[in-house]
């Protein structure tokens, strides 16, 4: 378990820096120049800066929980800042790259409604832009699905949502193979035996089809929700547009897409700006 490594290392550090054992006393005497200590040496360990992070919050995690327990003041340990790292930017697929994987998905399964249902689900990440959370939180009343869905995302914030007829397509598909009983207030999409279908299974059979298809780790699912907002921007769809597709809270997050495609910005500029 990642926690628990991440405290022995802290504390085997501590021992080692401060030349007595890391009881109760010692652990409640470690001040800010002890935690930058510990950080300078850890990273000199060729530990990342996010990776670092983690490692501080699971420390900051343990000193709550002690300083409750025992009573003293963690003020050091907690004010102790994480290093600064660059985010990840999403890694979308190029939209030939996308429209292979819808093509190879369905060939993942032996049974052939299988096949349509991860079809389905895939087709409303790119095709629509939903969360797989989302997808797989569609209930046997959307069966058939209108031309528009109202979607409550992260936060219970609510937006609504175009439906291709790609989509449409393959969800009818999808129902018309399925041999499980879809009722209105149960999940649309089922596992085999009937249950309701997990992450993890959309997941594989993406793994299957990038691998036969040689494309990167990146290639996700969510990969695929990435790949329907650049698609979309470099379309000419604009990022307020695109926010409020992706239930974005923020146009900040929207914006990561802006650095996937520099080249089409620029290009939008040029003929655009009235000076250029």
């Amino acid at each position: 378990m990642a926690y628990a490594a991440d405290l022995r290392e802290f504390l085997s550090f501590m021992t080692a820096y401060s030349g007595e054992t890391q009881g109760l006393a010692a652990l409640s005497r470690v001040t800010n120049r002890d935690m930058r200590a510990w950080m300078a040496e850890t990273r000199s360990g060729d530990v990342g800066p996010r990776s670092l992070a983690r490692k501080l919050s699971a420390v900051k995690s343990f000193y709550r929980w002690l300083a409750q327990r025992e009573g003293f003041e963690p003020t050091a340990v907690l004010m102790t800042r994480a290093p600064k790292f660059t985010k990840k930017l999403p890694r979308p697929l190029p939209v030939e790259a996308a429209q292979d994987v819808l093509d190879i998905a369905p060939l993942q399964s032996i049974k052939p409604w299988v096949g349509q249902r991860d079809l389905a689900v895939l087709i409303l990440l790119w095709g629509c832009g939903l969360r797989i959370s989302e997808a797989l939180g569609l209930t046997g009343a959307d069966a058939a699905l209108p031309k528009t869905l109202r979607i409550e995302g992260k936060g219970g914030k609510e937006r609504i949502v175009p439906v291709i007829d790609a989509a449409r397509e393959a969800v009818a598909q999808y129902v018309a193979a399925c041999p499980h009983n879809l009722h209105e207030a149960e999940p649309l999409f089922r596992a085999v035996r009937g249950g309701p279908l997990n992450a993890r299974t959309i997941q594989k059979t993406m793994a299957s089809a990038r691998m036969q298809l040689g494309l990167p780790a990146s290639a996700t699912p969510h990969a695929m929700r990435h790949s329907f907002a650049t698609h979309l921007l470099h379309a000419g769809g604009d990022l307020r547009s695109i926010q409020e597709l992706l239930g974005h809270a923020s146009l900040s997050t929207t914006q990561a897409y802006t650095a996937v495609d520099q080249t089409r910005l620029m290009e939008v500029y040029a003929k655009a700006h009235p000076k250029a």
